[in-house]
């Protein structure tokens, strides 16, 4: 059963459900999602939404749901409005018999926003490769999971290359890194790691922000003319990245100077710039596109009966596969809750263990079909990252190419910021941090 609901406008129909319909079954398991199918992030936003919903309906279809229990799962428009975000998850939290099992909000802003709240109602919140990036301090956040990558994890991969690149991060000293980033919490979340990595290495930073939606950046990029930065990061979202891309190529800055955050290295952000963006760089959430094992379970159960909620060629994209990835870990992570509190519908309270202590070796990841997506992740209170690994991927003109080995964030660099700004954040809210058992 999969229902689609709008932020503020009238309900909508998603694959036969409606608003107002029959009252969940007892045995369903109840997935809200917060998304934007509308709006001015809708091009990123419509393929993710994809993913996470297709499968859900892959488990129900091929498996039964999650051992017997069926997966309930229902959309909210937030058009990445923080208050409408605010609002989707109120209206949704205590649905289903045992309430909302956790929430993908997929915004930072909508994020912090429900970081405060998550705690009262016992509800988690998995923002894979988003949030905030010192809440992987799982005594501190107890209900947040950032799981795969933060954004210090992001802008530290993509330091560690851009020094291989040079030689070393003694070469970094003197060079001028600029980093266009989205006006917004999400944008603002790798300077501390860049300033700390600047003052290491002795290299300047340009912080250069731009106003939602990103679309008027002109004057940005005129200063980038003027300083000419040795290598520009890029934090944008939807129509911002692709719009920088063609700043870029108008002031003749050379593409393969640009990096992005694995939210600026989609399909969506460098098509509409054409040839333009041949040679954009962007660091991964571990995963490129491409068509997996995952995938001939997803044709066979989903795509050949109709079911599918995008058209088949779209779904080895790399925001339709990150889509199924954010849907797999919280599948997984209520599967790893039954093994301790039954097969059955699940509390949030209880998926929270289940995600906090989500192992999936690489076989069980051969299982699941995501062999060659994933790397092994083990969940625990002091690190509800789990994974902070990555590569660089690179734009052929048509394709995104892996263009690098792994990487691993330096937790040597991370983890004295995250001791500190979560030790700053439990003292403001008046936290006394430890781990929870449930």
């Amino acid at each position: 059963m999969i229902r689609k609901i709008a932020g503020i406008a009238a309900a909508s129909v998603l694959a036969g459900g409606t608003l107002g319909g029959p009252a969940l079954a007892q045995n369903e398991q109840f997935i809200p999602h917060l998304v934007y199918r509308t709006g001015a992030y809708a091009p990123n936003g419509i393929p993710f939404a994809n993913g996470v919903a297709d499968y859900y309906r892959l488990v129900n279809a091929r498996d039964g749901g999650i051992n017997g229990v069926t997966i309930s799962y229902e959309e909210c428009d937030t058009g990445y409005a923080t208050d409408r975000g605010v609002e989707c998850y109120e209206r949704l939290k205590k649905k289903g018999p045992t309430g909302a099992a956790y929430f993908l909000p997929l915004s930072t802003g909508i994020t912090f926003a429900l970081t405060e709240k998550a705690p009262i109602d016992k509800i988690p919140i998995i923002s894979m490769g988003y949030g905030r990036s010192e809440s992987r301090d799982g005594a501190v956040f107890q209900w947040n999971f950032p799981l795969l990558g933060t954004y210090w994890t992001a802008a530290d991969i993509i330091i560690q290359h851009i020094a291989k690149t040079e030689g070393g991060f003694d070469k970094l000293k003197g060079k001028k890194i600029a980093l266009v980033y989205h006006d917004s919490p999400y944008g603002k979340e790798p300077i501390a790691l860049l300033q700390k990595r600047a003052q290491m290495h002795g290299f300047e930073t340009l912080l250069l922000p731009v106003t939602h939606p990103g679309v008027e950046q002109k004057a940005t990029w005129l200063q980038i003319r003027q300083n000419r930065p040795d290598y520009v990061l890029l934090w944008g979202w939807g129509v911002m990245n692709s719009t920088a891309i063609k700043e870029a190529v108008a002031v003749a800055y050379p593409r393969g100077k640009m990096y992005g955050v694995w939210w600026s290295g989609a399909e969506p952000d460098v098509r509409p710039a054409e040839g333009g963006a041949t040679g954009y760089h962007a660091v991964t959430l571990q995963h490129t596109a491409g068509q997996f094992k995952v995938h001939e379970d997803l044709k066979k159960y989903v795509y050949d009966k109709g079911n599918g909620n995008a058209k088949w060629e779209e779904t080895d994209e790399i925001l339709y596969i990150r889509g199924m990835i954010n849907a797999m870990l919280g599948v997984e992570s209520i599967r790893t809750a039954q093994a301790k509190f039954g097969k059955k519908p699940l509390t949030g309270e209880q998926v929270r263990w289940g995600i906090e202590n989500l192992d999936l070796s690489a076989a069980r990841i051969k299982d699941l079909g995501f062999e060659g997506v994933l790397k092994p992740i083990k969940v625990s209170c002091a690190d509800h990252e789990g994974a902070r690994t990555g590569r660089i991927q690179t734009w052929d003109g048509k394709n995104w190419k892996i263009t690098s080995d792994w990487y691993v964030a330096d937790d040597n660099v991370i983890a004295p910021m995250v001791k500190d700004a979560a030790t700053k954040y439990a003292a403001e809210k008046k936290i006394a941090p430890g781990c929870l058992t449930n």
